[in-house]
């Protein structure tokens, strides 16, 4: 019997989906997708998957040809294609995770998608889902009863940064105080690398009257390198109010270290502001936009990740 894991990787996603196969050494697996007239969608394997280890990957981020939800039913539906057609296992490789952000209920009788999202890959059969970096690692990993991974960037970004500031003093900053943990991590993440284990910081809503005024920075930044570490940039907005906060700190220079760059509308403000001195994000998604600054923006590929996660779901 033939031991190679079969991965395939769906529209939208072919290039990322390469990159892994070659971190593998496999070829990509052949599959048909076909639309219909009325927009109804058609997606089968091009090859036996009977009793086969089976791998699907696919960025739930929306583009100009598909939304989100396009996206996320056709890998409902070819997990439970590649299910019904004997596969003996099957894990959703995820570099984004769509939904992931409504973990909890905000106001009453308000949705927790996260959690449905869960129940429907669990309907169709998966068996195990790999995702890059979510807004919440807990309540991902409650959220599905099947095995779970969760990848982070932390070291690729790191290294990454090391390049451009050699021996420069930093501070690892949250752009509020719900991302800590991250910050924490990716602190960890450069000690492992440099050995040194630098300060952190974040920022604070100032309110006047229930209103949000500014930013307060917890924590000292004077002389040194400000890196900003969060999962997503979407408008920008966020970002842009914190680096403009670090500077005004006595930050040197301020880096973005961004997972998934969303860039949509208002992003380009980013570049236009003079706050933000260089942008690392990764290929977990296609922006928006096209970044307008490109000397601005580093982008850190993380196929390696999802090759390495595959290996060590298959050797146990």
């Amino acid at each position: 019997m033939n031991n190679e894991p079969v991965l395939f990787a769906l529209e939208g996603s072919q290039d990322f989906g390469h990159a892994v196969a070659s971190q593998l050494g496999v070829g990509l697996a052949g599959h048909e997708n076909r639309v219909f007239d009325d927009g109804e969608h058609k997606s089968r394997p091009l090859q036996s998957v009977r009793g086969r280890d089976v791998y699907i990957l696919h960025s739930l981020f929306g583009d100009e040809t598909s939304s989100v939800n396009d996206k996320l039913l056709r890998l409902l539906f070819f997990v439970a294609t590649v299910k019904d057609a004997g596969a003996k296992r099957v894990t959703a490789l995820v570099p984004y995770l769509a939904y992931a952000r409504k973990d909890r209920r905000g106001k009453s009788q308000d949705p927790v998608t996260t959690r449905y999202v869960a129940q429907l890959f669990e309907a169709m059969g998966v068996d195990c889902v790999v995702a890059l970096e979510v807004h919440n690692q807990g309540a991902f990993d409650n959220a599905f009863r099947c095995q779970t991974v969760h990848l982070e960037a932390h070291s690729l970004f790191v290294n990454a940064i090391m390049d451009r500031i050699g021996h420069e003093p930093v501070v690892i900053v949250s752009p509020d105080a719900g991302g800590t943990k991250r910050v924490d991590r990716f602190r960890d993440a450069w000690a492992d690398t440099t050995g040194e284990q630098p300060p952190t910081a974040f920022l604070e809503k100032r309110r006047s009257e229930g209103r949000i005024t500014g930013d307060a920075v917890v924590g000292d930044m004077t002389g040194r390198v400000a890196i900003i570490v969060d999962d997503m940039v979407a408008s920008g907005t966020t970002l842009l109010r914190a680096a403009e906060a670090c500077k005004n700190k006595g930050a040197t220079r301020v880096f973005g270290v961004i997972t998934h760059a969303l860039f949509g509308p208002g992003s380009d403000q980013l570049y236009r502001a003079g706050a933000m001195d260089q942008l690392f994000i990764t290929d977990s998604v296609t922006p928006q936009q096209a970044p307008q600054g490109k000397g601005q923006v580093s982008v850190v590929p993380v196929a390696v990740l999802f090759a390495q996660a595959v290996r060590e779901l298959r050797t146990g």
